[in-house]
């Protein structure tokens, strides 16, 4: 007997699927109110959608999920996310402990861009875009705060006293001491 009026079935929903509000993706059928993201649900079409083992996703969940970790994959230019995905489920990675090496022969990055030279404060390579010299030294640009109080320095409102940097005001008393 011939199927009149009927559909194929939502694979999200499990309801009939009329021609008039299907969408296809990957052999199945959707209603286009079900044709949603698995994670934030929000409404998918051909240019945002991703498949993962007959899952649907959002490219950016999918990202989240799936995608590559670490610096330089955000989300389009000069973005920095700090969403590591907890909410899809993901673990976050432990911390890797930062170990200053002792190479003598930097990378020839580093002969270009800077990055040689090590910051007074935290000892991590400086880099010339972020460089600031004082007391003789290299320090970040967050790093280049007084020793006593942490208020942020500029090259003309600091003082120095034994190769460490102050303000003006904390260098007067550590100068008297």
């Amino acid at each position: 007997m011939p199927n009149w009026g009927g559909g194929n079935k939502c694979t999200a929903c499990r309801g009939t699927v009329y021609h008039a509000e299907e969408v296809q993706c990957d052999g199945k059928s959707f209603h286009k109110c079900c044709f949603l993201c698995m994670v934030c649900r929000k409404g998918l079409d051909s240019t945002t959608l991703a498949i993962h083992d007959q899952e649907i996703y959002c490219k950016s969940c999918y990202g989240k999920k799936y995608g590559p970790k670490g610096y330089g994959y955000g989300q389009g230019a000069g973005t920095l996310n700090m969403d590591r995905g907890e909410r899809l489920g993901i673990k976050p990675e432990q911390a890797q402990t930062h170990r200053p090496t002792s190479n003598s022969n930097p990378s020839k990055f580093a002969q270009k861009f800077g990055g040689s030279e090590k910051c007074a404060r935290c000892g991590d390579s400086v880099y010339a875009a972020e460089k600031i010299m004082g007391a003789g030294k290299p320090w970040h640009k967050n790093c280049f705060r007084c020793a006593k109080c942490g208020k942020s320095l500029e090259s003309t409102t600091q003082t120095e006293k034994d190769g460490e940097i102050y303000c003006k005001g904390a260098g007067a008393l550590v100068h008297a001491q």
